[in-house]
């Protein structure tokens, strides 16, 4: 046998060896967007009594690590958790760099600053819906988040766009109910992902089958 023959064998043989599956980066996306929903929302509840201590976490939980989710579930051709992950990876980047950066350099007043947040919420609010309705098609965990979600932005685009602090307090306590199904759907990822099979359930997607004649 040849050097040629000696590395084409060996060539063959790596090429019939399977790599393992990548782990699914879902859990972790959920659960990085449900730890700062939660925070942030404590906080629009009015339930904290300390200061802006969500900010550091939506720069590195909520925005970084769900920014990789989102990235990783590009490489496993999920096209909708790549999209979902990654857009609400980056709204916490980008919610942190507005009241770390443009607050302090353009100082806005109360009313200001809940206008500048009800046309940021609205603009997710509308990615959000049609998310919600292709969220019928992975499981209905996933789509419980994306309901509570949508109600939680609904509140809080009416809440800051009207100044009525007590509307936002609900979109508040509506966002730790969201925080709480993400985090219900993300112990499902990780345990059922462990295990390699149903534990914890997250229901079925929606299917559209022709009829059968």
């Amino acid at each position: 046998m040849t050097m040629t023959d000696t590395q084409g064998s060996a060539h063959t043989n790596v090429n019939l060896i399977s790599s393992p599956a990548p782990a699914d980066p879902a859990p972790l996306g959920l659960a990085a967007f449900a730890l700062t929903t939660f925070l942030l929302s404590a906080h629009n509840a009015e339930w904290t009594r300390g200061t802006l201590a969500w900010l550091g976490f939506a720069l590195a939980y909520g925005g970084l690590a769900q920014l990789l989710a989102g990235m990783w579930e590009f490489k496993n051709h999920n096209v909708f958790g790549a999209t979902a992950f990654s857009t609400y990876g980056a709204f916490w980047i980008g919610l942190a760099l507005y009241i770390q950066l443009d607050v302090p350099a353009f100082k806005p007043t109360p009313a200001e600053i809940g206008n500048d947040l009800a046309w940021i919420i609205l603009a997710f609010l509308i990615f959000n819906t049609y998310m919600l309705m292709w969220s019928l098609f992975v499981n209905k965990a996933v789509f419980g988040v994306f309901l509570t979600l949508e109600i939680t932005e609904i509140l809080l685009v009416i809440g800051n766009f009207s100044s009525k602090g007590h509307i936002v307090e609900a979109g508040g306590i509506a966002g730790v109910v969201t925080a709480a199904v993400a985090w219900y759907t993300s112990s499902a990822g990780v345990i059922n992902g462990m295990l390699g099979r149903v534990l914890v359930p997250v229901g079925k997607p929606l299917t559209l089958r022709a009829p059968s004649s």
